[in-house]
């Protein structure tokens, strides 16, 4: 794994966590802490650098998890990675959730629907493949719909992720038919997952200033 020092973020969904990659070596702190995210995320951090040794300006990137998701999920990552890295003049990755949900599946499977669920009746969603080096790639632009109406996928065995799939996994199956292999409802991201995704993307020079650490809901109305 890249040696590069690099913090990562993620309170999308219920859960909260926080992951320090340090000279290729990931460490995490993650809890289901529904509503608590504000409450936890900097202790995480701080817990992180103090076992770690490091301070924020020792890292290379600060990653988050920047949607979609929960909206007050997303504010909170999106401003606590604004505030650290302002601090520390400290470039920030922003990275889809749906796609660490997918790294997450990686070990395991090599086409991954990802769903979270989205309330008012609709998902989430996303489509992503395995790449030569491991990490997924985007195969569709990730997406808001009914869980009856997302797109169906190209040729291949795929596998679902997410709670989108916990509460809709019988629309979902039918939806997707013989395309599809199973599904794990209860899975939800994790920064450790992100870390990877963020070193390429670092690396690819797609950081961003800190007042870029925006947000992205793909709906504009607020339902949590």
């Amino acid at each position: 794994m890249n040696s590069l020092n690099l913090l990562a973020l993620d309170t999308a969904t219920e859960a909260c966590s926080a992951a320090l990659s340090l000279n290729g070596v990931v460490t995490e702190l993650y809890e289901i802490a529904p509503r608590r995210h504000a409450e936890l995320i900097l202790g995480m951090v701080d817990t992180l650098l103090a076992n770690a040794g490091l301070r924020l300006g020792d890292l290379a990137a600060i990653a988050f998890g920047c949607g979609p998701g929960a909206f007050t999920g997303l504010r909170v990552a999106a401003g606590v990675t604004q505030g650290l890295a302002f601090g520390a003049n400290l470039p920030v990755v922003p990275i889809s959730t749906l796609a660490t949900l997918a790294q997450g599946a990686v070990m395991t499977h090599s086409h991954i629907i990802s769903a979270i669920d989205a309330r008012m009746r609709e998902i989430y969603w996303g489509m992503y493949q395995v790449g030569p080096d491991g990490l997924v790639l985007p195969v569709v632009p990730d997406a808001l719909s009914p869980p009856g109406q997302i797109d169906l996928p190209p040729a291949g065995r795929w596998y679902g992720v997410g709670t989108g799939w916990q509460t809709y996994g019988d629309i979902l199956s039918e939806r997707l038919g013989d395309c599809l292999t199973g599904y794990a409802g209860e899975r939800y991201p994790r920064a450790a997952d992100m870390i990877p995704l963020a070193l390429r993307d670092l690396e690819q020079g797609k950081g961003v200033p800190a007042d870029w650490a925006l947000p992205v809901y793909l709906r504009d109305k607020v339902t949590s």
